[in-house]
């Protein structure tokens, strides 16, 4: 089955599995919850891009992660609606995984590479007539509160993706576990690569997070009776990965089985390489950042302009874009915002360490800043919380609440790839607020910057290796990361509105011209550093073609 439309580089020869238990495509292809898949859909455009010989393996959720909306008193809603996608292609393939004891079918479908101009995408689903009620239930939800479930899903994806492979016919090199769910698939190969040392020369493995959330652990007995092992003895197990602990770590796991590791920046790298210090056997941890595909995520008159043009030009479609954003804002929320007027968005998943609301510290600063007329701002929150963490859905309800008392405060909902889009190609400045450290990459603001929107971050993540404070973007000072988190959170917010204040408040008024230049420059240097592309051909130098010294 010939499932490349073009010819591979010769560079890129060496075939490729793309593990992922989300990817980010596009709109119409609801597979995705948020940054994770964004950098998923972005890695396999590229990809096709530089016709490498690489295939994603992913899942087919038939409700998604969910659907974001609003109550009566515009709350958010967290509502569920099955998905049906009729330009996916039937592969014609079946296999069957043990899970918990018993046997179940997992279905493929292809997303062809000429769809969306992607690699392309094996889609696994166990929502079939094959399938009982409960095991049909596996593929239903991207990231199911239950356990159970979860290892279910992460099993499917791991396993389920090998045997569906082989079953295509596909002779595949490198098997890539984006994050540490599709472990279960070292599992499968140990049947082809019985020693260690052999069947890590056939793995890499990317980790995405600092935080425990994304770094999961379970009951190793618990993991060896839903079938997590393949129907290896615990024992073995045990044995061949040097591991004893009660509670089994997926990313241990992985650095353990893979020739070697990528954490996603350079301040990442060094973050794991602590957190991990102690894993006897790990592989190496080297840094590859993280990037986003421009060909996808730009305005492509924006970016043909940015040399060819006058810079009133670039500004004039500059507005001409945040008037398709203010479209939006009308739409949802009733309130008509000024494309002349500076526009702030805070817009990527709602979690506590990202601090969504950090501009709220101070209330009565707060309330000073939008209704300054001298030198006005409109303020965009946007992002999707995880539906069962109560302090982040406080945190989006509270802002929302918050935004009725001011007419240039709106909270959007729908954050999904068009939302996204928009948000990114209408803003004038992209806010991170991360406590230092714990934003692994943050992506967001390379595809803000592409489009003239100016990053003002923490100096965490992919921010630390692009920013010339002042130049092509705007940096928060950290906090010293040892003092508690309020303490932290009062002196951050401090730094952040003594730089927007007194720095880029007056520039983007009074300096246009410097605006504009600093815009300019954000754009050039990430077009030319932060393209997936570059990342791409990274992964193929510097974990694909990776040989392990030996001895």
């Amino acid at each position: 089955m010939n499932l490349f439309p073009y010819k591979f580089d010769s560079k890129f020869e060496r075939p490729v599995a793309y593990f992922s238990m989300e990817f980010a495509i596009d709109q119409a292809l609801k597979t995705y919850s948020g940054g994770l898949g964004f950098l998923a859909g972005s890695h396999m455009r590229s990809v096709n891009d530089r016709r490498q010989n690489t295939i994603g393996v992913g899942m087919l959720w038939s409700y998604g992660y969910y659907d974001q909306g609003r109550h009566e008193d515009n709350t958010l809603r967290v509502h569920y609606r099955r998905k049906f996608y009729y330009f996916l292609q039937e592969t014609g393939i079946v296999v069957d995984v043990t899970i918990n004891g018993k046997p179940v079918y997992v279905k493929a479908y292809l997303l062809p590479a000429e769809t969306f101009d992607s690699a392309p995408v094996i889609l696994l689903t166990t929502d079939i007539f094959e399938n009982d009620y409960l095991s049909r239930t596996i593929s239903h939800k991207l990231y199911d509160a239950n356990e159970e479930t979860r290892i279910a899903q992460e099993i499917v994806l791991g396993i389920g993706g090998v045997k569906v492979l082989k079953a295509l016919g596909l002779t595949i090199d490198i098997y890539h576990m984006n994050e540490g769910h599709s472990l279960p698939l070292v599992f499968e190969l140990m049947k082809d690569y019985p020693e260690l040392e052999e069947l890590k020369q056939h793995v890499v493995f990317t980790t995405h997070t600092p935080e425990m959330a994304g770094n999961e652990t379970h009951n190793i007995h618990f993991l060896h009776r839903m079938g997590f092992f393949n129907h290896f003895e615990l024992e073995e197990v045990q044995r061949k990965l040097d591991y004893y602990d009660e509670e089994f770590s997926l990313t241990v796991g992985a650095l353990k089985t893979a020739k070697r590791a990528n954490a996603v920046s350079k301040i990442h790298e060094k973050v794991a390489n602590e957190m991990w210090q102690d894993v006897p056997g790990k592989c190496e941890i080297i840094s590859i950042t993280n990037a986003q595909n421009m060909r996808y995520w730009s305005d492509k008159q924006l970016v043909s302009w940015l040399f060819e043009h006058e810079d009133y030009q670039l500004m004039g479609r500059k507005k001409h874009l945040k008037r398709k954003l203010f479209e939006e804002v009308a739409d949802q929320t009733g309130k008509l915002f000024d494309p002349d007027t500076l526009t702030i968005v805070w817009a990527r998943r709602f979690a506590e360490y990202k601090r969504p609301a950090l501009l709220t510290w101070d209330m009565e600063r707060f309330r000073a800043l939008v209704a300054n007329k001298e030198r006005p701002v409109q303020i965009i929150w946007a992002g999707k919380p995880y539906p069962l963490d109560q302090r982040a859905v406080q945190t989006f309800n509270d802002l929302v609440q918050l935004s009725r008392e001011f007419p240039n405060v709106a909270v959007l909902t729908g954050y999904e790839l068009r939302l996204s889009k928009l948000l990114k190609q209408g803003s004038d400045l992209w806010l991170n607020t991360p406590r230092w450290g714990r934003e692994a990459s943050g992506t967001s603001g390379m595809s803000a910057g592409v489009n003239a929107s100016v990053h003002f971050s923490i100096d965490d993540g992919w921010h630390a290796e692009f920013e010339r404070d002042g130049i092509n973007s705007f940096t928060i000072p950290h906090a010293n990361p040892s003092l508690p988190n309020e303490e932290i959170d009062r002196l951050d917010y401090l730094a952040m509105m003594e730089k927007l204040e007194n720095t880029i408040l007056p520039i983007y008024y009074e300096d246009p011209k410097r605006w504009i230049q600093i815009a300019k420059n954000g754009m050039n240097d990430i077009l030319v550093y932060f393209n997936t592309q570059n990342m791409v051909e990274k992964y193929y130098d510097l974990l694909y073609n990776y040989q392990p010294e030996k001895g």
